[in-house]
């Protein structure tokens, strides 16, 4: 049987609103957006600290526009490791939030100190304020919130692995032997071949890239080209990271 054609997709899963305390003020929905056309991008995910509140008004803001966009979180896990949670729904993100705000400290957010977390609408308009203290680490090992997101039906892929701060392989020192993820991202600066040189235990994990994007002129400057055979989705996602680099997406 011939296989099915597949199309390339270029993809940034690691995107930040203004409602991560620490990015800029231009990061509102239209303009997000916007700038994911201009770069060529074909799916992006909404990925704030902790929270989920700008997920929806991104996703009403691309209607119509040809970028899909996938809902998810960037999770702080006890360990101090960044972790993306990607799902497909808003009903999947809005159940995940739901345990997420019972894994975090009862704190209060220092906007003075650490920058205002802003709720908006699919304009970018301002609707309201998050108050509660989203960059902390939630209550849950990296372990555990992985099983958790699969659960739901999300992907687990820990971010920016190499980094010094909040890098999976940094913190713990190695890739952990039991965790259920689905790839590894590593930062602008690492090719994924220099990854594997570097990390052994990284040697049957899939890697990808993305923006981080806390500005609007960083999203799309990394990127991940998934080829898929059918539409953007977790599931879609999954089978191409499942098919290995090259045959399934590569970095370019």
């Amino acid at each position: 049987m011939r296989e099915p054609s597949r199309r390339e997709y270029h993809v940034d899963l690691h995107i930040h609103t203004v409602l991560s305390a620490c990015a800029e003020v231009e990061m509102i929905p239209p303009l997000i957006v916007e700038e994911a056309l201009q770069k060529g991008l074909h799916v992006i995910a909404i990925t704030d600290h902790n929270a989920t509140g700008n997920v929806a008004a991104v996703m009403e803001a691309a209607v119509g526009t040809g970028v899909a966009v996938l809902p998810g979180m960037e999770l702080l896990t006890q360990e101090e490791v960044d972790v993306l949670c990607i799902f497909d729904t808003l009903e999947q993100t809005r159940a995940w939030q739901a345990q997420v705000d019972g894994w975090l400290l009862p704190l209060d957010n220092d906007a003075a100190h650490f920058g205002p977390q802003f709720l908006v609408d699919a304009t970018g308009d301002f609707v309201g304020e998050d108050t509660r203290m989203r960059k902390a680490p939630a209550r849950v090992g990296i372990e555990e919130a992985a099983r958790a997101v699969h659960t739901l039906g999300g992907l687990v892929i820990p971010a920016h692995v190499e980094r010094d701060v909040y890098g999976l392989l940094y913190v713990l020192g190695f890739w952990p032997p039991d965790l259920e993820a689905d790839a590894a991202e590593v930062s602008h600066n690492m090719r994924p071949s220099q990854a594997y040189a570097q990390y052994p235990s990284l040697k049957n994990v899939p890697i990808i890239s993305n923006s981080d994007a806390h500005f609007l002129d960083w999203i799309g400057n990394t990127r991940t080209v998934f080829r898929l055979g059918a539409t953007p989705s977790v599931a879609s996602l999954r089978a191409a990271l499942q098919q290995g680099a090259e045959q399934g997406f590569y970095v370019p």
